[in-house]
């Protein structure tokens, strides 16, 4: 693996001192993932990072960059593996004190204004085309979008997970390897005043916003603000950079003036768009198929999930791709190859009972975020998607939601939640299946023939699921991930024995 940071790189970067001639080949914020070589990251958060310095340096960690030389961490210890032939006890090793007076450091002033300088100066030493994106809904998705069709057309870097807030950001562009020719970073936001400094950060090439939709309204009242904070995106492109823009929003017009203002040349996507359309989009199973204009030709991709917001995040996408300078012809098949990561919509096939045949249901598992936009396209696919009969207690396959609370929605979220009882793919659907003191009001507002059950917490739905579901069924589990409805889609998945992955899922 090549030298990511050498001592004098790192410390010029971040004006710190290095003690040691080191180099690094990676760096974490995590000892639990890191891996020999990487520099330790001694960040605090709900732990100061410096109490893991002994344990990261134990484990092969290249440098730590730290505040302030680590004392020792009182009570602390390493569980080793039980070697073959040792039954009944585990081996504890002494983490040490403190750390080796030639321990391989970097010493800064605050850690995370070092992290940030490690980013910035990544950033400036590489000829790399970089991506961020940001929006409501779809962030995730897209970016992922672009890793996958990047990738087949260059040395491409983007942010693990969802690595998109003050310490992803940076930690991302850190990582960031010298001979990336694209980089795919991805930009959230939970108050006011977030987005633009990471822009700046980052000084992205191209800033493409997915959509703007009811989320964090706690932090920002209404939805005009959080576009607002979204289109200061464009306050960080590099010159000459490109602002992509859905134009079929309520909040377009906040977008398009922010990226004028900027400076920006502006490319649209959407199903009014000049520059990338979407014609058609239609859901066939577990896939989609979309058809688009793309500067007035036709141009027609595949996606191996359901969901016309995958079509629109696959049309922004091409739009990046292009602005990139990459080559939207060549990305238009490969996002066929694109799969969404757990929890976001990954649709498989569960064993109920082993001992007869086709005794199974099918788990959308959405667990991980939701807004009232996400949960519509996500019901839609619910909506299209096809049970299958004669098989189970009652022989008729069914199409199930079990919903539960979407967070941070503010002061209307009552009116947000009972809402949700309007949204069209609510009639293609049988049952509905509520969890959590917000979710009491969409059960409430939904008509007698749709209303199933309604719990308080996901641990007693969990209770009640043998009796909610059956062979044939196709269930989504759908909810903000604090009201964790994602034991709800794991407790499926124990009903029988998971079978076979199918197309999955910001």
């Amino acid at each position: 693996m090549s030298v990511l940071w050498t001592a004098a790189e790192a410390a010029e970067a971040t004006g710190g001192e290095a003690r040691g001639n080191w180099s690094v080949t990676g760096v974490s914020i995590d000892t639990r993932s890191l891996a020999s070589g990487d520099l330790f990251v001694a960040l605090k958060a709900a732990r100061d990072g410096h109490d893991f310095v002994p344990q990261a340096l134990e484990k092969g960690a290249g440098a730590a960059l730290v505040s302030r030389v680590p004392d020792g961490v009182a009570g602390a210890a390493l569980v080793s593996r039980v070697p073959d032939g040792v039954a009944g006890a585990a081996l504890v090793s002494r983490v040490p004190d403190g750390v080796a007076g030639d321990a391989p450091l970097l010493l800064v002033e605050d850690v995370q204004a070092a992290l940030e300088a490690l980013g910035r100066a990544a950033r400036a030493r590489s000829a790399a085309r970089v991506v961020a994106v940001t929006g409501s809904v779809g962030k995730t998705s897209t970016k992922e979008m672009l890793r996958t069709v990047l990738a087949r057309q260059g040395r491409t870097h983007a942010a693990e997970a969802s690595y998109n807030n003050h310490w992803g950001v940076p930690l991302t562009l850190a990582r960031m390897p010298r001979e990336t020719e694209f980089a795919v970073l991805e930009l959230g936001m939970n108050a006011p005043g977030e987005i633009a400094p990471l822009s700046r950060l980052a000084r992205p090439d191209v800033a493409l916003v997915t959509t703007i939709a009811p989320a964090h309204l706690e932090a920002f009242g209404h939805i005009d603000g959080i576009a607002r904070e979204k289109a200061s995106i464009f306050e960080g492109l590099a010159e000459d950079g490109t602002a992509i823009v859905n134009v079929d929003l309520p909040t377009s017009p906040i977008l398009l003036d922010a990226a004028r203002a900027a400076g920006a040349r502006i490319v649209t996507f959407g199903t009014t768009a000049e520059d990338f359309r979407l014609e058609t989009a239609e859901i066939a199973g577990d896939s989609t198929v979309v058809q688009a204009r793309i500067a007035g030709e036709v141009a027609r991709f595949k996606l191996a999930s359901a969901g016309r917001h995958f079509a629109m995040n696959g049309l922004a996408t091409l739009a990046a791709v292009e602005a990139l300078g990459g080559d939207p012809g060549r990305a238009a098949p490969d996002l066929g190859l694109w799969e969404p990561p757990a929890g976001r919509g990954t649709r498989e096939e569960v064993v109920l009972d082993p001992a007869r045949r086709g005794w199974t249901l099918e788990l959308i598992d959405d667990a991980f975020n939701a807004n009232p936009a996400s949960l519509e396209a996500a019901l839609e696919v619910l909506a299209a998607a096809t049970p299958r009969d004669g098989v189970g207690r009652i022989a008729h396959g069914r199409r199930i939601a079990i919903l539960g609370d979407m967070l941070e929605l503010g002061e209307d979220e009552i009116a947000l939640h009972r809402g949700a009882a309007g949204m069209a793919p609510i009639g293609g659907l049988d049952t509905v299946h509520c969890v959590g003191p917000r979710m009491y009001h969409l059960w409430e507002a939904l008509s007698r023939d749709k209303r199933g059950t309604w719990a308080d917490t996901a641990e007693e739905m969990v209770a009640e699921l043998p009796d909610l579901v059956d062979a044939g069924d196709v269930v989504l589990v759908k909810g903000s991930k604090v009201s964790r409805v994602s034991l709800v889609a794991e407790a499926l998945r124990n009903t029988g024995r998971r079978s076979r992955p199918r197309s999955e899922d910001d």
